[in-house]
């Protein structure tokens, strides 16, 4: 990845973000998406080549991996932030539309130009309602994302040994899940995160309509 043009990304999402905003901001940047990159990847990396049965019935132990993991966990996590980032990328384009609205007319209104947007950073308008809805989105994709890891894992934990007996098990087997404990610890603190994002999305929600 380019990381200038994501810096740049970055700084502009900053600019056009409430305080709230920037606190949401520095949250998903440092403590979902550095985290993901750098240790959650390291940490599910084994979790199907380490998951054992004690059978060597062929098919077995992946027909038991499919049942207690249908979805792995980074990739929830992946989708799930980039779900979660891409409203802010919305604001940024209507920002941006605004700017080159604001230069055709300039262009085209001469000396007789009337500017239309003098801040078309400010939450105005059409751009207060767009803010509005990617609060309120990124909370509802943060939720519904806590939702289905709730379903999926339930109270967002793996337990040591889960028993088997799907086809073609010969009978009620036992399977060790790799490393359960740093995986419960990580997911935990995704879970926390996001708790906390939803909190300030929602806090910040609550700010713009007050205001």
């Amino acid at each position: 990845m380019n990381w200038g043009v994501f810096e740049g990304l970055l700084s502009g999402v900053n600019k056009y973000s409430t305080a709230f905003g920037r606190i949401w901001l520095s949250l998903v940047f440092i403590f979902r998406l550095l985290v993901y990159l750098v240790a959650a990847e390291r940490v599910w990396s084994d979790d199907h080549k380490d998951f054992d049965c004690n059978t060597q019935q062929p098919g077995c132990t992946n027909v038991c991996f499919d049942h207690f993991f249908p979805v792995s966990h980074i990739r929830l996590w992946a989708l799930q932030l980039i779900l979660v980032t891409c409203p802010s990328l919305l604001v940024l384009m209507h920002v941006a539309y605004r700017e080159a609205k604001e230069q055709r007319l300039r262009e085209a209104g001469g000396d007789n130009y009337r500017c239309l947007y003098p801040n078309p950073g400010k939450k105005r308008g059409g751009l207060w309602w767009t803010y509005l809805f990617s609060l309120i989105f990124k909370a509802g994709v943060d939720v519904v994302f806590l939702y289905i890891f709730y379903r999926l894992y339930r109270k967002y934990t793996l337990p040591r040994v889960v028993k088997c007996e799907l086809p073609p098990c010969p009978n009620v087997v036992d399977c060790f899940i790799a490393r359960p404990t740093e995986k419960n610890i990580f997911t935990l603190f995704m879970v926390v995160t996001a708790c906390v994002c939803v909190v300030l999305s929602l806090v910040e929600a609550a700010y713009l309509i007050g205001k």
